[in-house]
């Protein structure tokens, strides 16, 4: 029979992981996403989501298309890079999880600006581009947000105990 002890061991570990794949899945999908705007494929299929934004559809007008989508992944895969350095450089991390907030939020409010509601299904359903691909950035928002908050924690130094994440939970 476990313990409290043994159960407290386990859901402390069980939430390190978590942590851990939360923090370096974002890494991932940013790097890899970042990457793939090189591409010329990448680059026109952001176009329209660009182009619709009124934060970013003046770029058109400054750069080419490749050129918008290659400077959109210099920026994200900087952002990768600077969350990734998270046990060496806190601080690094912790410019990286802005930069990770701010893209989210720039990526989600292509839901608001770009046509995708699909009106034929009754409900207000989201096509497939813009809408259901669009959908997982809330949660790598979430990530986000926690990323940034734990490394502002670990630049600081501050440390909360159980009892005090019980009180903010």
């Amino acid at each position: 029979m476990a313990t409290t002890n043994d159960r407290k061991a386990v859901s402390r570990l069980l939430e390190l992981i978590g942590l851990t794949l939360m923090r370096y899945g974002i890494v991932l999908i940013l790097f890899w996403i970042g990457l793939m705007k090189f591409t010329p494929y990448e680059a026109n299929a952001i176009k329209p989501l660009v182009e619709h934004s009124p934060f970013m559809s003046w770029m058109y007008r400054v750069i080419s298309v490749q050129g918008v989508s290659n400077l959109i992944g210099v920026i994200e895969v900087a952002t990768a890079v600077l969350m990734a350095l998270r046990s060496w450089f806190p601080i690094a991390s912790v410019v990286g999880s802005g930069m990770a907030v701010v893209t989210c939020l720039l990526t989600l409010s292509f839901l608001f600006s770009t046509p995708g509601w699909e009106p034929t299904l009754g409900f207000p359903a989201l096509s497939v581009v813009p809408g259901q691909f669009l959908l997982k950035d809330i949660l790598l928002l979430g990530g986000a947000v926690w990323s940034l908050g734990e490394s502002l924690r670990a630049v600081k130094g501050v440390r909360h105990s159980d009892r005090e994440l019980q009180r903010i939970r």
